[in-house]
């Protein structure tokens, strides 16, 4: 279930926060809500930060453990206070719990110094940036460790985005350690969205490709994966191009669409030919449809031509 805010919930926090002065409205302060996950030992945390007449939201599954005190599994309704502790300063948070799902207000505290050692490093932070790395959990110890890989182009942002789509020293080293010569703090974080992983990488070292980034992210984003060329290679198609396989994903041509021409007596048809049939909807329907009006032994070509001027 994911987490939201009812009315209810709305009229509780904002009476809750309008007893904060005005004169405190540098305070880093909001609203928060908390559900259960489908997955094991997490929550859904949602922070809703109030601050100079906006909002932002930031959700996500966080550790039950960390919220120190607190019995999830306490039936019924419960007041609750918690502590969140960050080198980048505590978020304290104080509300309710029914059946171990509830809703409260927050105060960020932010950690003095923290500002300070993340510039000794190399990161400059200001307040926004403070609070949102305090909930990202941007740790002093994780801004050395990615410094130390030497990433191209690396700022305080693109650390935030490596620690919320985890991209780490491990991941970063694995990757090199495959051969890949990676140092693009953009490519790493699409590595991460996309799903391309070490051990792909090794799969298709292994099946005798040597592919680049872009061309990885690409394969990723239209789903060539090595289970699929695996597919592939089983219908006769055996280290074809990536750029040809990943032309296969964008216009259609599957395992099943290879199989289908086999049986109408296509054995091997050149891989440029399936994206032009796929292109120009030269379907085994079609073929099928043709010869039972008399039309035999066409070729590729022939059909794709009959396609392209209307010849149905």
């Amino acid at each position: 279930m994911r987490i939201r805010q009812t009315l209810a919930f709305l009229a509780f926090a904002s009476c809750l926060l309008l007893g904060v002065p005005a004169n405190h409205a540098e305070v880093r302060s909001g609203s928060w809500t908390l559900g259960k996950s489908d997955r094991p030992g997490k929550v859904e945390f949602l922070l809703v930060e109030h601050h100079h007449g906006g909002t932002s939201t930031h959700e996500s599954d966080w550790a039950a453990s960390l919220f120190v005190g607190v019995d999830f599994s306490k039936p019924g309704r419960q007041d609750v206070r918690f502590t969140i502790s960050r080198d980048a300063g505590k978020i304290q948070c104080e509300g309710f719990l029914n059946d171990g799902e509830g809703a409260g207000i927050f105060h960020f505290q932010p950690d003095p110094n923290y500002a300070r050692q993340m510039q000794s490093i190399g990161f400059a932070v200001d307040d926004e940036k403070q609070f949102n790395m305090a909930v990202q959990d941007v740790s002093l110890e994780f801004a050395r460790q990615i410094k130390n890989e030497r990433v191209d182009d690396l700022d305080t942002d693109k650390l935030i985005a490596f620690r919320i789509f985890n991209v780490d020293a491990a991941f970063i080293e694995e990757l090199r350690a495959t051969g890949l010569k990676i140092s693009d703090s953009d490519k790493l974080v699409a590595f991460r969205i996309h799903g391309v992983t070490p051990q792909m990488i090794h799969t298709l070292h292994e099946a005798g490709y040597s592919p680049d980034g872009d061309t990885l992210i690409a394969m990723r984003i239209h789903g060539a994966t090595p289970e699929w060329i695996a597919e592939l290679k089983k219908r006769g198609y055996d280290h074809i191009e990536l750029e040809k396989l990943i032309a296969f994903r964008i216009h259609g041509v599957s395992p099943e669409f290879i199989e289908r021409l086999q049986g109408l007596g296509y054995k091997h048809p050149d891989p440029d030919q399936l994206v032009a049939m796929r292109i120009h909807n030269v379907t085994p329907e079609y073929i099928s449809d043709l010869r039972t009006r008399g039309l035999q032994d066409l070729s590729i070509d022939d059909l794709v031509n009959m396609r392209i001027h209307g010849i149905d």
